[in-house]
Order: structure tokens, then C-alpha cells, then sequence
């Protein structure tokens, strides 16, 4: 019986690289998305047609009754779910100081990076079959501590925090939970803004001067839930190059 895993945020960027990725190693996928519904089903269909099995499904991980019908539509739809991959979220809009952070920046950010990922975890503990995965998403913010990025460095550590706990408390289970940290990405999301220098700036800086990829995380995210990675619990991977 095929695994099945839930990607949140996965029409475009990093979360589409993730569906294609577990597709390609035969675990069905349901493609969340709250935006851009035809970039959903464009995942879908690349993964239908490439052999695999994927369903898209709209829901605002900001909204804990969305999130219980994203569950719910994943266990009618393919039988069940083992795998939670945490991966929509949002970045601030450029360095704000902590001094100069309003509180609809808090609310939005908080929303969608932490409150989502405390919505999607509370259900997995219910949801998720034994010997589960769950991969949360942190930034390599948190470890780079950036002035203007405090806010949402906050929000990522929270995730971490969830992270580490969360395992300890799903003792007996056979459940992983384990977050990746990513350093800078070349996605749509990350680049928008930014000036040409400004990238070739932030692609310096890790030792091996690039910039990650969408498939640099998706692999990642591929070892964590497979067999292989089942030794690995309860542990923040920073996933940057090594640029902290």
C-alpha cells in the first residue's frame, strides 16, 4: 500500500519540488495549496503524468477548520495519511526592525508559520499512522540571527521548539519529527524584490557560493521520511550550504 503524505503550500517553490520529489518515490501526495489553484493542479497533473498520484486541495493552514477538512478530504481521497510535510509559510517583506514591526506584520506572519504549523501538528497526533513522518520548516534565520528579520526568526523558532517537543511527546508511536532549516533558495518567493546584486550577494555568502534549489530541500525532505532516515528524530537539519 503506497504511503500517503500531505504538502502544505505545495503549488509552486519548494513545496511543488517536495510533491514531485515523494511522488517520484511512490507515496501518493495531496497537494495543499490557498492561492494559485491552477499552479496546483499543474503539480498534480505533472505528477499524474509522470506515473504517480496526487490531489489538490485548497485550505488556509492559518485556519484550524480548514486545516480538519484538509485531513479529513486526505483520508477519503487516498485511505490515510503517514506523512505531514510543513512546509507553506511566508517571509517578511524585506528587513523590518523589531522596533519598527506593526502588528498586522506579527499577526500575518505568526498566522501562517506558527499557528499553521501548531493547526497541522494537533491533528497529525490523531491522523497519522503509526511509523509516520513529519517534516516542519524553519529558516537558517533563526541560527543566522539577521537584524530586520526578528519577527519572523521568531516565528520559525517557535517551529523548532514544536519540533523537538512534539517528538518526545508522540513516544510509542514510531513517529519522526524532525524540521528543516533552509538557507537562502532560489524560488520565486525568496528572489521577488531583490535586486540582481542583492541575489549575487546572498549566493556568495555560503562556503559553496550558491544559492540552495528547490530539489537541494526536496532531497532532503525524501531522506527524512524514507527507511533510512528513521534514526533521525526530533532534530533541526540546517539545509544551507553551510552558511551558519
Amino acid at each position: 500500500m503506497s504511503k500517503v503524505a500531505i504538502v502544505t503550500g505545495a503549488s509552486r517553490g519548494i513545496g511543488a519540488s517536495i510533491a514531485k520529489r515523494l511522488a517520484a518515490d511512490g507515496i501518493s501526495v495531496v497537494v495543499n495549496y490557498t492561492a494559485r489553484p491552477a499552479d496546483a493542479e499543474r503539480v498534480v497533473r505533472d505528477i499524474i503524468d509522470a506515473g504517480g498520484q496526487a490531489y489538490a486541495v485548497l485550505a488556509d493552514i492559518s485556519d484550524s477548520v480548514a486545516v480538519e477538512a484538509l485531513f479529513d478530504q486526505a483520508e477519503v481521497k487516498f485511505g490515510g495519511i503517514d506523512i505531514l510535510i510543513n512546509n507553506a509559510g511566508v517571509i517578511q517583506p524585506g528587513m523590518v526592525n523589531l522596533a519598527d514591526s506593526d502588528d498586522a506584520l506579527y499577526q500575518k506572519i505568526f498566522a501562517i508559520n506558527t499557528k499553521g504549523t501548531f493547526n497541522t501538528l494537533r491533528l497529525a497526533a490523531r491522523h497519522l499512522r503509526d511509523g509516520g513522518r513529519i517534516v516542519n520548516f524553519s529558516t537558517s534565520v533563526v541560527g543566522l540571527a539577521l537584524p530586520g528579520y526578528s519577527v519572523y526568526a521568531a516565528s520559525k523558532a517557535a517551529v523548532e521548539s514544536f519540533t523537538a517537543i512534539f517528538a518526545k511527546e508522540l513516544r510509542g508511536r514510531n513517529i519522526c519529527v524532525n524540521a528543516i532549516a533552509p538557507g537562502p533558495t532560489a524560488t520565486e518567493l525568496f528572489l521577488g524584490g531583490k535586486t540582481s546584486e542583492q541575489v549575487e550577494r546572498l549566493a556568495r555568502q555560503p562556503p559553496l557560493e550558491r544559492l540552495g534549489t528547490p530539489e537541494d530541500i526536496a532531497n532532503v525532505v525524501a531522506f527524512l521520511v524514507s527507511e533510512q532516515g528513521g534514526w533521525v528524530n526530533g532534530q533541526t537539519l540546517r539545509v544551507n550550504g553551510g552558511i551558519v
